[in-house]
């Protein structure tokens, strides 16, 4: 069986490079989409694409819309998805993309550190499997695509 993954999340380490590594090393037959993980050009796509903004709100909010039709789209089309919560920054777009991966009955794989649990127990509630690091989120891909 062949499966789409979405991995969503904190951008500022090399998870995503570390799974897309497994995935290859190991031939598993999964499908790899993403967010855009260039923090700049993210936050930017609105002004640069629509014009400039006088205010912030309104330069987030343009972007915010333009790469939430890139995460919704990734979810609907993905069988899996992970998302990774990191402890440098409050990843909220994270959590919204793992209440619709629940909420669309996605298999939801959540990853973060022991010590930011209780805040995200309610997503945690809500996943199929929390991780505490990327190595388990390999482990668990791994044994999804193997045949028994």
């Amino acid at each position: 069986m062949r499966y789409t993954v979405y991995l969503s999340g904190e951008i500022h380490t090399d998870w995503r490079d570390k799974i897309k590594a497994a995935v290859k090393a190991q031939n598993l037959p999964l499908d790899i989409l993403t967010p855009n993980t260039d923090h700049d050009s993210s936050d930017d796509c609105g002004v640069s694409i629509l014009g400039q903004e006088e205010k912030v709100f309104w330069k987030d909010h343009k972007a915010a819309k333009i790469n939430s039709i890139r995460h919704t789209r990734a979810i609907e089309r993905s069988d899996i998805v992970v998302v990774r919560f990191g402890d440098k920054y409050k990843q909220w777009n994270a959590a919204f993309d793992a209440g619709m991966a629940a909420a669309l009955g996605k298999g939801l794989i959540v990853e973060h550190a022991t010590d930011i649990t209780h805040p995200l127990k309610e997503i945690d509630a809500a996943a199929m499997a929390v991780a505490e690091n990327t190595e388990q989120v390999i482990q668990i891909l791994e044994y999804l695509c193997r045949d028994y």
